[in-house]
């Protein structure tokens, strides 16, 4: 799709390992510290310290009440709502519903080095406003990716989203190269999820 984003040089690079050294681009110091514990408890991964493996966090202010925000991230059926490169999506047994363990396969959108991912959901915490998913198969280039995102109500107004993923780092490709891809990729979801959930609000209190 010509009107689609192609993944680019992303913005600010956030965390570079876990625990992370730096604060995500666009939070305070105030709000880094009031989420530490969001930030220990989910988005911390023991990344090896040879080549293999990258890691990263990401954030995202949401102009939009938290519940709103939960409701489009844990729809784990529907990741095409805010996913830019996601094309349609089925969960492997649509009876059972969803819940920890559930199967998507997921069809990627033409442009990118990928055809099609098949997704394990990890956890689902609705009290504390927690979900993350595994690829587990597919034909793409994310080997072994994890990722974990959470919705806070840290900002004065509004959600702050963290999303944190681990992933190998494919042959012949550097440890800065894989994080740039994937990084560019949470971005432009979180930057979507941020204009689906915003115009949402603004439909519901015009």
């Amino acid at each position: 799709m010509d009107d689609e984003p192609q993944p680019s040089t992303p913005t600010k690079s956030t965390a570079e390992r876990d625990p992370p050294d730096r604060i995500p681009s666009g939070l305070s110091p105030s709000e880094y510290e009031s989420l530490k514990p969001v930030i220990d408890a989910f988005h911390t991964y023991t990344t090896p310290s040879s080549p293999g493996q990258c890691s990263s966090l990401l954030c995202q202010r949401i102009n939009a009440p938290v519940p709103a925000v939960w409701s489009i991230i844990r729809s784990f059926d529907r990741p095409q709502i805010y996913k830019h490169f996601v094309k349609s999506c089925s969960l492997k047994d649509p009876s059972q519903g969803i819940h920890v363990g559930c199967l998507r396969e997921v069809s990627v959108i033409s442009g990118l080095p990928a055809d099609t991912s098949t997704e394990r959901l990890d956890v689902l915490d609705d009290e504390r406003r927690v979900t993350g998913f595994s690829i587990i198969g597919g034909e793409h280039r994310l080997k072994n990716y994890r990722s974990v995102t959470t919705v806070s109500d840290v900002a004065a107004e509004g959600a702050v989203v963290l999303e944190s993923y681990v992933v190998d780092v494919p042959e012949g490709n550097t440890e800065v190269d894989t994080r740039m891809f994937a990084d560019t990729v949470v971005r432009l979801n979180l930057q979507k999820l941020a204009s689906v959930v915003e115009s949402m609000a603004r439909d519901h209190h015009p």
